[in-house]
């Protein structure tokens, strides 16, 4: 009769133990964020953003320029205090057009990271989201430098959680 009971509790112990496994996966995070959708757009949107300024920030460097060149022309015939004032003049433009570019330059820096962190904090949240409808007990996240070393075959889950995170943006 202790044989039964033995048997019977190590067969419990077992269906318990293979009941309480943990779902765990990974996903690549510059994978998926790379490849979100919306992560792209953003980026080919701040690409736009960063040439239309840059192409404007160069006209106005070449009109300078063009300022230069007529200077460098006339200043034979200047006397010296007009060849320092214009000089002076011409230097105060040129610190004033790179506190300028500096200034939209950053502008642009801080409203592209501002949206880029956002977009990382919904795939990060949606991540914990898509863990939870489906079961998973840990989702870690693997990137460049290896977090994950190893994973078992088929615990990679990053496509599924990709097109699952750009389909919820349609």
């Amino acid at each position: 009769m202790n044989m039964k009971k033995i048997i019977l509790f190590v067969f419990g112990a077992v269906v318990l133990s293979s009941c309480n496994q943990e779902k765990t996966a990974y996903v690549n995070n510059t994978k998926l964020i790379q490849d979100f959708k919306e992560m792209k757009s953003t980026e080919a949107r701040f690409t736009k953003k960063s040439d239309k300024l840059k192409k404007e920030l160069d006209s106005i460097a070449m009109q300078f320029q063009k300022e230069v060149q007529a200077y460098q022309e006339q200043s034979t015939s200047m006397s010296a205090a007009e060849k320092q004032e214009k000089e002076s003049m011409l230097m105060q433009k040129q610190q004033q057009l790179q506190r300028q570019q500096q200034m939209q330059s950053n502008q642009l820096r801080e409203e592209s990271d501002v949206v880029i962190d956002s977009l990382i904090t919904n795939v990060k949240d949606f991540v914990a989201d898509y863990g939870e409808k489906n079961g998973y007990t840990y989702i870690f996240g693997s990137n460049e430098s290896a977090n994950i070393m190893f994973a078992k075959e088929g615990k990679d889950i990053t496509e599924e959680v990709l097109k699952a995170l750009n389909e919820s943006v349609k």
